[in-house]
């Protein structure tokens, strides 16, 4: 019953508001929602010991490969789900809606949110797959709509590079489902273990799947929709998608990986490389951007190349989770805490312009005296970034490092995984350095000429980055909240 709220809840509130809502309750209504939303999960969070399903329903049941509507909830669908939850309760508190735009600002908000976790809590692939696709089309609505600046050129290119990410990991998810005779993602991982898909198919179904999801994380050098896109976009869909559907890609890798762990394994040198052009040249590109906005973007298409690393840690020992217990707690870790932490920056950054009028670093200066607690809430959010111990993403990263060197034997020399960690690593260093002087541009020196009038955070805009804060700061003293759900 619980999963089936979890995802009728923003899904009937965005059909209630785009049809029917009278304009002076939309934002009332998406309150309430995303608060039943978080009510749900926080029950899901705390009765959930192991895995739940529910009964699917047929909706073709006849086809050479039936498709079911059906939902299950593990320990990784929770911390998802978490994430979810959270991000958009905050997204949808942050920030009005354009006059006259409020039906399609709040109910765009709420689908991206609930496609989001309907592809979480899918144990269909068809579904997995539907439900992402549902929250990309409000993303390319909100983009091009109510976006700013090159709004229109950012949609079409990010819908172009997610679409045909979308058309190639479709074929790979096909292919899955012909290979198993089954969409049940359950059954697949059980015949997988009985039956293995033939080498040279899993090795081109994994390269399908690397590509498809890979495009959708914004995998180098499939990347470069993500910056532009997260710029242009207003901040709930930035928040959304930066920090929460982002990490579809993500999961369903970790999802699907024990199904082709030797085509895994064929890929894994390529997918060294390619993680290596997240965390170095996007990093390299991200010290170099003079916008708060395209820097925020760029640092997460950064960091999804950490995330990568915990799971080619594990594609190294053939997926196996007993010789390397610590990746998948790693990058779900990391995925959280990204999630939480990006979407925070990309809510205050909002806030910036809104009190200044521009984002550029050139502009800024001395905000720090104007505005004191939105200057407390940045820091808080870029130090969570940078990987400041006490905080979510220290956990995160510092767990992604150690699965690196897991069962690493100094006697037969460093290995691939092993060097691609050595050079990850420089990766903190440029985050620190961007963030840092991101924050000393904007908050520190004298008032510059579009900070001198700026007002500071209102009670309302206090809420939604306190919730985000609670949330980092909570895993990152008691990693355990997450971890123990993995158990």
């Amino acid at each position: 019953m619980l999963s089936a709220l979890i995802i009728l809840i923003p899904l009937a509130a965005a059909i209630a508001i785009f049809f029917g809502a009278p304009g002076k309750s939309v934002s009332r209504l998406s309150a309430f929602a995303v608060l039943g939303l978080a009510v749900t999960a926080a029950l899901t969070f705390c009765c959930s010991p192991g895995l739940w399903t529910v009964d699917p329903i047929a909706v073709l049941p006849t086809a050479n490969l039936p498709i079911n509507l059906a939902f299950g909830i593990d320990g990784i669908s929770v911390i998802m789900l978490l994430l979810a939850s959270i991000v958009l309760m905050a997204a949808v508190l942050t920030g009005t809606a354009p006059e006259g735009r409020d039906k399609l600002y709040y109910a765009s908000s709420l689908l991206i949110g609930a496609g989001a976790i309907g592809a979480f809590i899918s144990t269909d692939a068809f579904f997995f797959y539907a439900f992402h696709e549902l929250a990309l089309i409000p993303t390319f609505l909100m983009i091009g709509i109510l976006g700013r600046g090159a709004r229109r050129e950012a949609a079409w290119k990010a819908t172009i590079y997610l679409a045909t990410g979308s058309i190639i990991l479709l074929a790979g998810i096909l292919w899955l489902g012909a290979e198993f005779g089954t969409f049940d993602m359950l059954a697949m991982v059980d015949l997988a273990k009985e039956n293995a898909i033939d080498s040279g198919n899993q090795r081109t179904i994994a390269g399908l799947l690397l590509v498809g999801f890979g495009t959708l994380v914004s995998l180098f050098p499939f990347h470069s929709w993500a910056a532009p896109a997260y710029a242009c976009a207003p901040a709930p869909t930035a928040m959304l998608h930066a920090g929460v559907l982002k990490k579809f890609g993500l999961y369903g890798l970790i999802r699907f990986m024990p199904l082709v762990p030797l085509g895994m394994s064929s890929w894994l040198n390529v997918l060294l490389v390619l993680l290596l052009g997240n965390i170095l040249w996007v990093g390299f590109v991200t010290l170099n951007q003079k916008r708060l906005d395209l820097m925020l973007g760029n640092s997460s298409v950064m960091h999804m190349g950490y995330v990568f690393l915990a799971l080619a840690a594990l594609i190294a020992v053939g997926g196996d989770t007993s010789v390397n217990p610590i990746a998948i707690p790693a990058a779900l870790t990391l995925m959280f805490a990204h999630g939480i932490s990006i979407a925070m920056l990309f809510g205050l950054a909002d806030r910036i312009e809104k009190a200044t009028g521009t984002l550029d670093l050139t502009q800024l200066g001395g905000l720090a005296k104007r505005t004191p607690k939105l200057a407390f809430l940045f820091g808080l959010a870029a130090m969570a970034s940078i990987g400041l111990p006490g905080l979510a993403n220290f956990s995160g990263e510092l767990m992604v490092f150690l699965s690196g060197f897991k069962n690493w034997d100094s006697s037969g020399g460093l290995g691939p995984v092993q060097i691609t960690t050595i050079f990850a690593l420089w990766g903190v260093v440029m985050s620190a350095v961007y963030m840092l002087r991101a924050f000393r541009r904007t908050f520190q020196g004298e008032p510059a000429r579009a900070t001198e009038k700026a007002t500071d955070l209102t009670q309302a805009d206090r809420i939604p980055a306190i919730l985000l804060s609670l949330a980092l700061l909570a895993v990152g003293l008691y990693p355990q909240l997450l971890l123990n759900l993995l158990s």
